[in-house]
């Protein structure tokens, strides 16, 4: 059993005392009394878990068998005289996703808080392995046989502190400012490998993460602005991993950790309202990124002691909506965004100046220009009926490398045309149903070249972002009241992309097709005031496909698949689906009870279907995946008296996985890395809350 971090317990009674100790021995006896002045609340109990776990504790903490505390704090006093709030916010303190807050405000004037945010992760997978020096910067690999390495559980905590304040600076005017620290620590998964030899590495991560928030607003009647600063710095305290050993390929034994980098951004945005009916909106925003840290390793030859690198970001926007008529009314916005990646391109791997070879040792700019507009018209019909059609056009222009293994165009387009029914206002029946065309397109695919100008052996196929494409999208919404402790609601969203050929070949290669479609229902009925019930079910299908050549991506054009028996042209389809359930119930019997019963149910199944197009082959078979996820939840609360009680609660958790994707692989070392594919969980839970 692994120990686990309490948050001290003498502390929180010192500050619960220390702040509010007036306020929890007062005990208002008039019920006026406590309907006008706020209401505060403390609970704090005990909490057991019966099963060490994987899945239920995640993000939480609660992974270990083990006891656990239960202190809840929401405590307020106000100052009539003077409108000033003090408020203390505890939740989950005695976990370890625990959040504590101070609050102090004067409304109308001014406010600050000051606010403790921990929030962990715990990996769901056990890593077998021989590797040594985990938690550290240096580690060696070393090949073990497989399952007789040491058990290893990874996580990560990130502990933030922010503090805020606003102020009132005249009428209409106000400042807000916000400022965060957050530190994360922990190990992640990693690993390095070539030409087949895969070994697993273990990342220490000793992060630090700084956000800076900075506002003005400025309000009248007709006018409202916000505009400011928001700033990013981010520091890895870690900046090589060293791999013992033997080397994998050369410099494989230094092992770059993701850099310091910071970011800075002035935006300004606001709306007008020129008459009643007729309203402006605009946004403007300028940003850089810069990445400028000293490499930890010493550069190549003529190459620069750090990336020097900088990404310079404006965007600019513009709107208006506007009644034309009682019943019709326009809106229309139009949309630039300009990515410029300004950092200086140099050799740092002169050895990859070979002929062919698909990169030269350069790094690569990433410049996207993004052009939009929306405009759309809505009509009012009889009946509380509506029609709005509408017309989107979205263009995206990218810089291309002069060496590229992969298939490019620099520029696509995409045009929406929208259209919707919906009734907003009905007495018993509300929805909307909409209709979404979109056509993607974009200019002259570019012809890969290798390094010294020879043509590519690159993939001729689209990549799945710049290929050709027609969307489809149907959306079906509807709320529907037929009787007063009834109510129902529907939804059905439908999409299809359809994916047009390159016309390489005969074959249709690259993506084909793609899917998704979600159907949900929800019920609510009111058997009585003291009892409500709900219930809910939806189904979500995804599905992709597409066609592969093997020869396609080595070959100077896709002609040259030869769809024999060795190399032949084959699909491999992707589908995930999605059944869930739920259930619940409140009741509120006469007396001191109250009573809460919850139920979710979820059965996921992933299929990867690979088949032989031409000629007809035998191909491996995939077996599907199913995960089910089932939960239930009960709770009771007992008051004593008016002003405190009894919370009980009971949690049963059951997570079941036949995923073999990682039991069925080992490193090249020997590692493996392991899922527990059944785990029950059960949580019971006790508290006494005091209300004063």
């Amino acid at each position: 059993m692994k120990a686990q971090a309490r948050f001290p317990r003498s502390l929180i009674a010192t500050a619960l005392l220390a702040a509010f100790g007036p306020a929890l021995a007062a005990d208002g006896d008039e019920e006026m009394a406590q309907l006008t002045k706020p209401q505060s609340e403390v609970s704090v109990g005990a909490g057991y878990v019966n099963n060490d776990n994987q899945r239920f504790g995640q993000y939480t903490g609660l992974t270990d068998e083990d006891a656990y505390l239960l202190l809840d704090a929401d405590v307020a006093r106000r100052d009539d005289a003077t409108g000033t709030w003090l408020r203390f916010t505890g939740r989950n303190v005695g976990y370890d996703n625990r959040l504590l807050r101070f609050e102090h405000e004067r409304q109308g004037n001014w406010g600050y808080f000051i606010e403790f945010n921990q929030i962990p992760r715990f990996d769901p997978y056990t890593v077998n392995t021989g590797l040594q020096g985990i938690g550290t910067t240096t580690v060696t690999p070393v090949t073990i046989v497989p399952g007789a390495g040491a058990n290893y559980e990874f996580k990560t905590d990130r502990d933030r502190v922010s503090i805020g304040f606003r102020k009132a600076l005249a009428r209409g005017l106000g400042l807000h400012v916000q400022l965060s620290n957050e530190e994360k620590e922990g190990l992640r998964r990693w690993g390095q490998g070539t030409f087949g030899t895969w070994r697993f590495l273990a990342e220490p991560i000793d992060q630090t993460t700084r956000q800076l928030d900075a506002t003005l607003t400025y309000s009248t009647e007709k006018l409202q602005l916000s505009g400011g600063y928001y700033g990013t710095s981010f520091v890895n305290h870690n900046q090589l991993l060293t791999v013992g050993g033997t080397t994998l390929f050369p410099g494989s034994n230094l092992m770059a950790l993701p850099p310091d980098n910071q970011s800075h951004q002035l935006h300004l945005a606001g709306g007008y309202s020129f008459t009643p009916g007729t309203r402006g909106t605009f946004k403007l925003a300028h940003g850089t990124i810069t990445q400028d840290e000293i490499f930890p390793t010493t550069p190549v030859a003529g190459a620069p002691s750090n990336l020097d690198g900088r990404i310079d970001t404006t965007l600019a926007e513009a709107g208006l909506a506007t009644r034309l008529t009682s019943a019709l009314s326009l809106r229309a916005s139009v949309g630039y965004e300009n990515r410029d990646d300004k950092t200086p391109v140099f050799r740092y791997f002169p050895s990859q100046n070979t002929v062919g070879a698909t990169n030269d040792g350069t790094n690569e700019t990433r410049d996207i220009e993004t052009t939009r507009g929306k405009v759309d018209a809505t009509y009012r019909l009889p009946m509380s009926l509506s029609l709005t059609g509408g017309l989107e056009y979205v263009e995206k222009k990218r810089d291309s490398a002069p060496v590229r293994s992969v298939d490019f165009r620099e520029k696509t387009d995409e045009t929406s045309y929208k259209a919707e029914l919906r009734r907003s206002i009905g007495e018993t029946v509300t929805g909307a149903v909409s209709y979404v065309h979109s056509v993607r397109r974009g200019s002259d695919w570019l012809t890969n070249f290798g390094n010294l100008t020879t043509v590519s052996t690159g993939d001729l196929i689209a990549p799945l972002h710049l290929a050709d494409r027609d969307r489809d999208l149907v959306r079906v919404v509807l709320n529907w009241m037929p009787t007063d402790p009834l109510s129902l609601s529907f939804r059905v969203d439908a999409a299809q992309d359809d994916y047009t050929s390159r016309g390489f070949t005969s074959f249709d290669l690259g993506p084909r097709k793609g899917e998704a479609r979600l159907y949900s229902a929800d019920v609510g009925y009111a058997f009585s005031d003291a009892v409500q019930a709900t219930a809910w079910i939806s189904r979500g299908v995804d599905k992709y496909e597409n066609a592969l050549c093997q020869s396609a991506a080595v070959a100077v054009n896709a002609n040259s698949c030869t769809a024999s028996a060795a190399n032949p042209v084959w699909a491999a389809d992707l589908q995930h689906t999605q059944n869930s359930l739920g259930l619940g119930v409140r009741v509120k019997p006469a007396g001191r009870t109250e009573l809460g019963a919850d139920l979710s149910y979820s059965r996921m199944t992933d299929e990867m279907r690979t088949a032989a197009i031409t000629p007809v082959v035998a191909l491996p078979v995939l077996p599907d995946v199913h995960t089910k996820v089932a939960t239930l939840k009960l709770s009771a609360k007992y008051a004593l008296q008016r002003n405190s009680g009894l919370r009980l609660q009971y949690v049963y958790d059951r997570f079941t996985t036949d995923d073999w994707t990682w039991n069925r692989w080992t490193y090249s070392d020997g590692t493996r890395v392991l899922e527990e594919p059944k785990q029950d969980v059960h949580f019971i839970g006790a508290s006494y809350y005091y209300k004063f």
